[in-house]
């Protein structure tokens, strides 16, 4: 009876486990882009490099890597353009930012333009 119980914990634990990995599997595969196809993921592409990314994915996460790991060995061998989340550096501070001047100064210009044309309606 003791072993039927022992056997079937341990047969949960690596259900869980395998579950965890393929989630994590996912995970990782929806933030990576595809080189070879326009805006597409890893994960929804069958191009042979997203055939060879998700083989590497699963071959890292097999040897105990995290996500950062992950995401850190795949940037290094492709560059940045491969994440859909790119790093905070100092050469992306631009890609960050850009957004938001734009933003700032689109409400600016607005502003302007609104204020102008109350003055001349005075």
């Amino acid at each position: 009876m003791k072993n039927i119980i022992n056997g079937i914990f341990l047969l949960i634990f690596l259900t869980t486990n395998n579950f965890a990995k393929e989630d994590l599997n996912n995970k990782i595969l929806k933030n990576l882009r595809c080189l070879v196809c326009q805006g597409q993921t890893v994960s929804d592409s069958n191009s042979d490099f997203a055939q060879i990314i998700k083989s590497v994915v699963d071959d890292k996460i097999q040897e105990g890597m995290t996500e950062k790991q992950i995401y850190n060995f795949l940037s290094d061998k492709y560059g940045d353009w491969i994440l859909f989340d790119p790093p905070f550096k100092k050469s992306s501070y631009v890609l960050w930012f850009l957004p938001y001047v734009l933003f700032v100064m689109g409400m600016l210009f607005l502003f302007y333009l609104f204020k102008r044309s109350s003055i001349r309606r005075k």
